[in-house]
């Protein structure tokens, strides 16, 4: 496995080199049951561009938490985005207020199967009170999902 990070104060990036074809990543990355799998959530239904996207997750601690997106791209094999709303964690707040950041997944061939970048921008947007925790706990958070996501390629090719 090769990580590799950028961070800057508005984005968050991930690359990792994945052993396996664009299209079983691409697969693993827009069939919802499968997202859900490897991302730790349990999705009401398939992702469809333009719309939003939601479930339960199913990550140990985080059980009552909604997991709300919505969907910006799909570009077949290449490209996958959605917006969301960084760190929503407390039950309490109403986060619909605030500009959401976006999420993009891109892929491309590669020597060793596919090359996987994840990038998650806008936190200049956030309310400055939540930015450093936001961007803090994403990071960490995109950091176990590439793993994640290698883990389940591996078990599931």
């Amino acid at each position: 496995m090769e990580t590799s990070d950028q961070i800057k104060s508005n984005q968050i990036k991930k690359m990792i080199e994945l052993k396996a074809s664009v299209s079983r990543v691409w697969e693993a990355i827009t069939d919802h049951v499968q997202f859900g799998e490897w991302f730790r959530v349990k999705l009401d239904g398939p992702f469809k561009l333009g719309q939003e996207a939601s479930g339960t997750l199913t990550y140990k601690g985080y059980e009552h938490l909604r997991w709300k997106v919505t969907i910006t791209e799909i570009e077949f094999q290449r490209a996958f985005a959605f917006t969301w709303h960084p760190y929503a964690v407390d039950p309490q707040v109403d986060y619909s207020g605030e500009i959401p950041t976006l999420v993009e997944f891109t892929l491309e061939k590669s020597d060793v199967g596919t090359k996987l970048t994840i990038t998650e921008s806008g936190f200049d947007k956030v309310p400055s009170a939540r930015r450093a925790l936001a961007f803090r706990m994403n990071e960490g958070g995109w950091e176990a999902q590439t793993k994640n996501i290698e883990a389940y390629l591996a078990e599931k090719p």
